[in-house]
């Protein structure tokens, strides 16, 4: 197959034409429930050695949501959820939803600071956190102020759990310092649940308007913004995922990715809910843990950072047999080099499929179809990201919002029914945001004559050098390349002859060997003066955000 060899997947989805399917779910309570109904001794979550079924999950969601309604939680309320990948994150989130009230997920990796923010602006009434995050990071904050949310202070019911309960094989590889801990001040999740067994809260009516999640941004370019991922939008992409990749019913699904972050919410807990499918869980990324999972489990279907393939992919004990089940592979959340797609291939027959999407496009809004093979744009190097995903239309804008023409570098913007309807308490940032129901993505890319999508970079990442725009995943790119390179990041820094300067910082794969002095000449080699990296770092990991993520901004000093 050559780079440009589109059909005949393309013939469906031409350039600018919205392709439209009838949503089958209103909510996303619906998505579950239809899954129990159809489903009820399948297992919805496998956790090691553990195994929730559909029915299991049924019953402790609607014994979770009779107890918050108990302590006073009502339709609309928030529900902060502080969790791993856990059975309990998706147990909260239905009973959420049974309640009619509004989820947050929040990164456990998150600290005072950033807890704070989040439960000050969203006003959580309940929140649910492992015992070691209460102790390190709640109970100091929740005993040292009062946050304060609409004017009146906030202090949430707080209910705890352990990583270690659901299973009993406490993989030491990642618990080997987890203890049961005592949280004085707040409840034992597990108690509340065997308490209120066999009761069920009163019916909720939802609909396609109402807020399924508060799902924070990053805030890495100011204070973090709650995206309102209503029941309509969650749903719809639910179904994009199953539609558009082919998502089998009961087909095992790999939670790669953090239950908290936009892929994990949908791509895993509500992709296998319209499946009625198995959700793999294991706490957190651990890739030997992970290898372990995918043999013991048998997943079909993935999405993930491609942070997560590099390292299966050098992972000493992974096998081409291993990934035998993982027939639809999937990758997000940043651009991927082409060599890094090419490399997997080769080692495990399998090829890694793009897709792209934010918080506020609730993941999805352009996808590769399944088979094909995203094209490589010849000018630049770059891998399309996909083309539009169902009833999406999107375009390429100036700094005004209006279109380009076919091959012109902009803003990617979209408009479909997974766009969310702004920010929580945030109008002017929604207003300016959204457009028209068209959601400026703040991502630089552009598209072909064919309706491929490409993603160069983040506005903000960009470097000017000498009055150059060089972008950081044309050199990365470069640098996967390289036969010793393992991970690579490029970020502009202070220069005082050329106003900024290219600086690469990479990690080495196992037993490799490079000195910065050959790995910026391999860049020279290959590309324009003006865009290789005149700085070379090598350190033995790139700091990553839970989700996977390189983190640029800790490389520029």
């Amino acid at each position: 197959m050559t780079p440009y060899d589109r059909k005949p997947w393309l013939a469906s989805y031409p350039p600018g034409q919205p392709h439209a399917i009838t949503p089958d779910y209103t909510d996303a309570l619906a998505l579950f429930r239809a899954a129990v109904a159809r489903a009820p001794s399948r297992p919805a979550i496998l956790y090691f050695d553990g195994s929730l079924s559909y029915a299991d999950l049924d019953a402790q969601s609607d014994a979770l949501a009779c107890a918050w309604q108990d302590r006073g939680c009502m339709r609309g309320d928030r529900i902060a959820i502080y969790l791993q990948n856990v059975p309990q994150f998706v147990i909260a989130l239905v009973a959420a939803w049974k309640l009619g009230a509004i989820a947050v997920p929040v990164n456990p990796m998150n600290r005072a600071r950033e807890l704070r923010v989040i439960l000050a602006d969203s006003g959580a009434r309940i929140l649910l956190c492992h015992a070691s995050l209460y102790a390190d990071v709640v109970q100091p904050l929740l005993m040292q102020e009062a946050l304060q949310a609409d004017g009146a202070a906030v202090r949430p019911v707080v209910m705890t759990t352990s990583e270690l309960e659901y299973q009993t094989r406490n993989d030491p590889r990642l618990f080997a310092a987890t203890r049961v801990q005592e949280t004085p001040g707040a409840e034992p999740l597990a108690e509340v649940i065997r308490a209120n067994l066999g009761r069920r809260p009163p019916p909720v009516s939802l609909g396609p308007g109402d807020l399924a999640m508060l799902v924070y941004t990053s805030g890495t370019t100011g204070v973090p913004k709650g995206a309102m991922n209503t029941h309509g939008n969650v749903s719809f992409n639910a179904q994009v995922y199953r539609d558009w990749i082919g998502l089998d019913d009961g087909a095992p699904i790999l939670g790669v990715a953090p239950l908290f972050h936009i892929t994990g919410l949908i791509g895993h807990i509500c992709a296998a809910f319209i499946c009625a499918a198995p959700l793999v869980l294991a706490c957190r990324f651990e890739p030997g843990v992970m290898l372990d999972a995918i043999r013991e489990h048998r997943p079909a279907f993935t999405i993930g950072a491609i942070t997560v393939y590099i390292a299966l992919m050098n992972h000493p004990q992974a096998a081409r047999e291993d990934f035998a089940s993982l027939t639809k592979l999937y990758s997000g959340g940043a651009p991927i080099p082409p060599s890094v797609v090419e490399a997997f291939r080769e080692r495990f027959g399998h090829y890694i499929h793009n897709g792209y999407g934010l918080t506020e496009t609730n993941s999805p809004t352009h996808v590769v179809p399944l088979g094909a093979q995203a094209p490589v744009d010849p000018a630049s190097g770059t891998l399309a990201v996909g083309v539009p995903a169902f009833n999406v239309e999107s375009y390429i804008g100036d700094d005004e919002g209006r279109p380009l023409p076919v091959g012109e570098v902009g803003e990617i913007i979209s408009r479909g029914p997974m766009i969310v309807p702004g920010y929580w308490n945030k109008p002017q940032e929604s207003a300016k945001a959204i457009v028209d129901g068209y959601f400026r993505t703040g991502d630089v890319g552009f598209m072909d004559e064919y309706g491929w999508f490409y993603l160069v970079d983040r506005k903000k990442d960009m470097i000017n050098a000498s009055g150059y725009k060089v972008w950081p995943r044309e050199v990365e790119d470069v640098l996967y390349t390289h036969p010793a390179v393992r991970e690579a990041a490029v970020v502009g820094v202070p220069d005082a002859y050329r106003g900024e300067t290219v600086k690469a910082v990479v990690s080495l794969k196992a037993g490799a060997s490079a000195t910065p002095e050959e790995l910026a000449a391999y860049c020279k080699a290959r590309m324009a003066a003006y865009k290789y990296p005149r700085l070379v770092a090598i350190i033995d990991e790139l700091p990553k955000t839970v989700t996977g993520k390189i983190l640029r901004r800790e490389l520029r000093g």
